[in-house]
């Protein structure tokens, strides 16, 4: 019993030391793996209101979101290395991956099936009519991004 504890005792104390010295409270906006590939969390705007929409295709798609309204948008973005021109409304990590934008969720399946060797994530630059979330009744064609640690980008998928 005294062993056992002891350990218990250790636990807390190293655990609650974790806790009391980590650097930030705000958790790391590096890319990790979740859970499971179907958890992931989302940056936005609290004004935004195609974010919203976004996210009710990926709720739809079998996804568990957890979504954070923040004013500091541009931080995470940079954090989460996603380049200037790839930018758009809102901030996704999944699986590791980065998705900047309105992403379909066949494109985000498609890569956190395939895992690319390199890739930081996937966009869809700016606020696209038609793409999910944006649908107004117009459509523009456009491309999902991949872009990479070493700074390359390229064509993954057009729509």
């Amino acid at each position: 019993m005294r062993k056992y504890l002891i350990g218990l005792i250790a636990v807390v104390v190293i655990g609650a030391g974790a806790w009391v010295f980590k650097p930030s409270l705000v958790p790391s906006l590096v890319p990790e793996a979740s859970a499971t590939s179907k958890d992931m969390v989302v940056y936005k705007s609290a004004s935004c209101g195609c974010c919203g929409g976004w996210i009710v295709h990926a709720d739809k798609a079998g996804y568990k979101v957890t979504a954070h309204d923040t004013e500091e948008l541009q931080k995470y973005k940079t954090e989460a290395k996603v380049p200037d021109q790839l930018q758009s409304c809102h901030t996704t990590l999944i699986g590791g991956y980065v998705i900047e934008g309105h992403v379909p969720m066949r494109e985000i399946e498609r890569l956190l099936k395939e895992k690319p060797a390199g890739a930081l994530g996937i966009a869809v630059p700016g606020m696209v009519s038609g793409s999910p979330g944006m649908e107004n009744g117009r459509f523009d064609p456009y491309d999902v991004i991949i872009f990479y640690k070493d700074g390359k980008s390229e064509i993954y998928a057009s729509y």
